[in-house]
């Protein structure tokens, strides 16, 4: 396939959630507490000057409940739950009332507001994080979430146009469509994350891959059948907790850049990706790392050889090209 664009692109998209990623998945949210606090104190602020520095847009894929600057009641009537089977109590149970002072993991308004003044694109991950493509969140659910992320970004003068499904699980595409959304992020298309592969085999190949700093894949957008755009994503920023510390800066800084390189080659997208809270367990060295990444991107561009776009500017382009 001939790429239809003129330069290779590179598109940044961060799956910004603070604690409402992982919640779900813990009885006691208190350790995501303290890392959702530190990438608010860590990890924003240093990684929103990057972007001002470097005069680089990344779509910020937020969830929707980060809009809020507080509440009273966290029982939130309007939204349908999702039925998940490891999360048998009401999905809002674990939701503390206050504010941005009180409980600064669960609410952000005044995160969004610095997004949103420093010309960043605010996409959305969901106003809740259900997981979309389970059977637990029927269409009901789905629809009503969308509902409240668009009313929420609307009252900040944001309009929603491009969405990253809560673990990259798909589901209710067309539902997208339908609330105003132009683009989504599907998965990469590597061989690790086909679902042909055994979890525990591609957890261990995508390791392998970090660490001999494999070229990851560049991708082209495709318009899917409901008429939005499809952005796949190309690498994720691999995080450093657990085994993953091990691996070394450079092998991920590395990847990156062949990336980055391989986009400007073939002419095509290099989207990168990752979660603010993922830093926040290293937030010096995965910051200077990502600052490494950025400047490469970035001189690429001054030469005349690549493209910067957030997941929205990128739609647009596709769209009027087709």
């Amino acid at each position: 396939m001939t790429s239809k664009l003129s330069r290779g692109v590179f598109v940044l998209s961060l799956d910004f959630e603070l604690v409402w990623g992982s919640r779900d998945l813990v009885d006691d949210p208190t350790r995501l507490e303290a890392e959702a606090e530190l990438t608010r104190s860590q990890v924003f602020e240093p990684m929103l000057a990057m972007m001002r520095e470097l005069d680089i847009c990344s779509t910020w894929a937020t969830v929707g409940h980060l809009f809020l600057d507080g509440l009273e009641d966290t029982a939130h009537p309007d939204i349908v739950r999702p039925d998940h089977s490891w999360h048998p109590q009401d999905w809002f149970t674990e939701v503390p009332p206050g504010n941005e002072s009180t409980a600064p993991a669960w609410y952000g308004r005044s995160l969004i507001e610095a997004l949103r003044d420093a010309g960043q694109e605010v996409g959305s991950h969901s106003f809740s994080h259900p997981i979309f493509g389970d059977p637990g969140c029927s269409r009901a659910a789905a629809d009503s979430d969308l509902r409240r992320c668009v009313a929420e970004a609307n009252a900040l003068g944001i309009e929603l146009d491009s969405f990253v499904f809560p673990r990259n699980q798909a589901g209710h595409i067309d539902l997208l469509a339908a609330h105003g959304f132009t683009c989504w992020r599907p998965i990469e298309p590597t061989w690790f994350l086909s679902p042909r592969v055994p979890r525990p085999l591609g957890r261990l190949g995508h390791l392998a891959e970090v660490v001999s700093a494999r070229t990851p894949p560049t991708v082209l957008p495709s318009i899917d059948e409901h008429g939005l755009v499809c952005i796949p994503g190309s690498a994720t920023f691999l995080p450093a907790h657990g085994i993953r510390r091990t691996i070394p800066m450079s092998r991920r800084v590395r990847r990156s850049t062949r990336g980055l390189d391989r986009a400007v080659h073939r002419r095509e997208v290099f989207h990168l990706y990752t979660h603010p809270i993922n830093l926040a367990t290293a937030p010096v060295p995965m910051l200077d790392g990502l600052r490494q990444v950025l400047h490469h991107a970035a001189r690429l561009r001054d030469r005349g050889h690549l493209d910067i776009m957030s997941m929205g500017e990128l739609a647009g382009r596709w769209k009027e090209s087709t």
